[in-house]
């Protein structure tokens, strides 16, 4: 029987043994938090590697952040997409924010387990933060018109990855009648194109660059 593990092996090769291991023991330290405070939904234990997992490091499909990149999460929840793609870019920055305490308790203390250097976590609204970061990912915390004025003006000006800086936002159903809301440019990426599972099938990485070039 294929492990969460070997999922993301099958998809990700060249790993090295501290991901793997590091992969692996996601899945028991999720599900004893669980059993303490609702992080995730018990029906998506069931399938943790799949909806929570490889669904964060979709973003990896997209972007492959370069080392010393920034990249703030809001509305990180129990660390996704954060704390998987954290995971696979050791070399790359990681701030993981989110408004609810107990959330981010759990954050720190998967962080402190897996010993990610690379991860920095916060309870705080997206609005107080000051500093600049090259991108900003995020699960769908809220419609993207909402999102955006949070993020404006967090993204730096200076590219230096394959993209230019701005947002990756995980998403799923209709994306253009949401993004029509915001008349900024954009691309979708469908994650069925990367990944076999059923799940993916609605499921989106959209990107927005940070200013609009049209």
């Amino acid at each position: 029987m294929q492990t969460g593990t070997d999922l993301i092996a099958t998809y990700f090769p060249g790993l090295s043994e501290t991901q793997l291991a590091q992969f692996a023991g996601l899945e028991e330290l999720y599900a004893d938090w669980n059993s303490k405070i609702n992080v995730i939904s018990r029906k998506d234990m069931e399938q943790f590697y799949v909806h929570h997992v490889l669904h964060s490091l979709g973003i990896a499909k997209v972007m492959e952040f370069q080392p010393g990149t920034k990249v703030l999460d809001i509305g990180t929840g129990g660390g996704f997409p954060g704390i998987p793609l954290a995971i696979l870019f050791p070399d790359t920055h990681f701030h993981l924010v989110d408004s609810i305490g107990k959330k981010i308790t759990v954050v720190k203390d998967v962080v402190k387990q897996l010993k990610l250097a690379n991860v920095e976590a916060q309870q705080a609204r997206a609005e107080e933060l000051v500093r600049k970061y090259d991108f900003v990912i995020s699960r769908a915390v809220t419609r993207m018109a909402n999102f955006y004025p949070w993020v404006k003006n967090k993204i730096r000006k200076e590219d230096f990855n394959e993209f230019q800086n701005g947002i990756l936002y995980l998403k799923g159903g209709d994306v253009d009648e949401e993004m029509d809301e915001l008349d900024k440019s954009y691309v979708v990426y469908h994650l069925e194109d990367y990944f076999k599972e059923e799940f993916f099938e609605t499921k989106k990485v959209v990107y927005l660059p940070w200013e609009d070039k049209r």
